[in-house]
């Protein structure tokens, strides 16, 4: 009887220990986007039409708060000239953090996207960020302005390429 206890120890903790994971990720998943979702106030600003470009260099990478009660967005600030700093919003912290978007201070960047006002302070809304020749983040969907993190893993991939 002992001895077929520790036969099954081993896989009763792996069906707590999944099971733990799993509920802890449908948690913490992005049901509660805060104010990131596709029809929020924040995303209403994204008018693909409105569709712009620019130049420059990475300065710094950070986090900020879009606007009241949103969860964070990572956010990078590109210098077009010496007196020239613009406020890009890549996406949510939670979707990509500074250490994942894969650009770094100092980078020569092209940053597709459009320009919005968000309390008096015009920002960059970013749909795709190119670094070099074969370098690109994307977040929005070019067309239409889809934002990623609402899209299926799927979806994501089949925009990506």
């Amino acid at each position: 009887m002992q001895r077929s206890f520790y036969l099954m120890l081993p896989s009763v903790l792996l069906t707590l220990l999944l099971s733990g994971v799993f509920t802890g990720a449908q948690a913490e998943g992005p049901q509660d986007m805060g104010g990131w979702e596709k029809e929020a106030p924040y995303n209403q600003l994204y008018d693909p039409r409105e569709l712009d470009s620019f130049k420059g260099y990475v300065k710094e990478i950070k986090t900020v708060t879009p606007m009241p009660g949103m969860k964070p967005a990572t956010v990078i600030l590109v210098a077009e000239a010496e007196d020239s700093i613009n406020i890009v919003h890549l996406c949510p912290e939670w979707f990509a953090g500074p250490q994942d978007i894969g650009i770094r201070r100092g980078d020569r960047v092209k940053v597709r996207g459009v320009w919005a006002e968000i309390d008096g302070e015009f920002v960059f809304m970013a749909s795709k960020v190119k670094k070099g020749d074969f370098f690109e983040f994307k977040v929005r969907v070019t067309s239409d302005g889809t934002p990623f993190w609402t899209m299926s893993p799927e979806d994501q991939e089949k925009h990506r390429n």
